[in-house]
């Protein structure tokens, strides 16, 4: 299998100025490449740039997959409106480090497949599913780190070396709500980061409902008029020159903490350590398989019971069926062909259900005397097991 490795990084706070697009540019000669974007792929070959110092320097986020199974995300935001003690609980090993670097905080989603070769040649990601996590993380919602802690529990549980003692010790962060409703770019993150569906399910019986997205116009207008007048201008002089580019997300979060607590993780729920998380994802998983049997077990039923109903139908006009299947041979074609095949072993089976085989065996050889000249209905005949006895 050729190689295949990807890379995309955004702009999303501010453009790159002429230098730190020449400098990006010598980086590659066959990326598409504008003071926003930047896109490569590699067949052969790897990327020239160092992808932590471009994130550390003029990108806001980053997207790296490879076809052996190492996926990669990175989001810049700046400390204002995420400080680094707010995602530090929430690092893991192999999953999400993070670290400070001019005023900003860089958040490194990592997924690396432990036996390789897993690439699905139908599935493709772009960075545009991911890049309204740093949105969500600006108002306030930590459900993206939760997630990374999550994916690396995901691979822990299936690592051979682990010593139980260390499933027991190992205590979650912080669980902030709406786990069971995860939005669009969390779900993409939570695939992107194969994270186990069940343990998912487990983690968010802790997890409280979603904090409401509805804007309530009049309050935050009410709650603006009431910030200071000195506080109004520094806000108002940053977002013309641009220098809080989050400053939207920021006063959202203000407001519903101020308005409704908008729900921070909760600190007073008593936190599950990883082998809690681990048995009561087994329950999940236990639980969603026994549904799955009812519910394959219902369909049979309901399967036969339509089966039944229409071979009582067919027994109450079996003359009609016998005739339908003349009709249908006499078209000469191949579906109908195969109709008459389907239509007769149903006959048979109402036949020997009453006792009688005799009787279709014996209307089965006419059958076949009458159009043994059609080769390809006679192949179908013996395929179905449609022969004399």
């Amino acid at each position: 299998m050729s190689e295949y490795q990807y890379y995309e990084f955004q702009a999303i706070d501010r453009p790159l100025t002429d230098d730190e697009f020449e400098q990006v540019r010598a980086l590659s000669s066959r990326a598409r490449i504008s003071t926003t974007h930047f896109v490569n792929e590699y067949q052969y070959g790897n990327f020239r740039g160092d992808e932590r110092k471009l994130m550390e320097q003029v990108y806001d986020a980053h997207l790296y997959f490879a076809n052996w199974g190492s996926r990669r995300l990175m989001l810049r935001l700046p400390t204002t409106v995420l400080p680094a003690r707010s995602a530090e609980p929430y690092c893991a090993e192999d999953a999400l480090t993070c670290w400070t670097r001019k005023g900003h905080v860089l958040l490194d989603f990592a997924y690396e497949a432990e036996d390789g070769g897993e690439w699905d040649f139908e599935t493709s990601f772009t960075l545009a599913s991911f890049t309204a996590l740093r949105t969500e993380l600006a108002a306030g919602d930590l459900r993206p780190l939760y997630l990374a802690w999550l994916s690396a529990l995901t691979r822990w549980e299936l690592e051979e070396d682990v010593d139980e003692d260390e499933y027991t010790s190992t205590i979650e962060p912080p669980v902030p709500a709406g786990l069971a409703h995860l939005t669009g770019p969390q779900q993409a993150l939570a695939d992107f980061l194969h994270i186990d569906p069940h343990l998912l399910t487990a983690a968010a019986r802790a997890s409280g409902a979603s904090p409401s997205q509805a804007i309530d116009k009049d309050a935050l207008a009410a709650w603006i008029r009431a910030l200071p007048p000195r506080e109004k201008d520094t806000l108002l002089l940053d977002a013309a020159l641009g220098t809080a580019p989050q400053l939207g997300p920021t006063l959202l979060a203000r407001h519903r903490a101020a308005s409704c607590g908008m729900a921070e993780p909760s600190t007073t729920t008593r936190r599950r350590s990883a082998a809690e998380l681990l048995d009561a994802a087994y329950e999940v998983r236990s639980e969603h398989a026994q549904q799955q049997e009812q519910a394959r077990a219902q369909a049979r039923r309901a399967e036969q019971a339509a089966r039944e109903s229409h071979l009582e139908r067919l027994a109450e006009n079996a003359e009609q069926a016998w005739q339908d299947v003349a009709h249908l041979i006499g078209q000469k074609q191949p579906g109908p062909y195969d109709a008459a095949v389907t239509l007769l072993k149903d006959l048979r089976e109402i036949e020997d259900r009453a006792g009688t085989p005799e009787e279709f065996a014996r209307r089965l050889h006419d059958l076949r005397e009458q159009h043994r000249g059609k080769p390809s209905l006679m192949r179908r005949f013996t395929d179905a097991g449609l022969t004399a006895r």
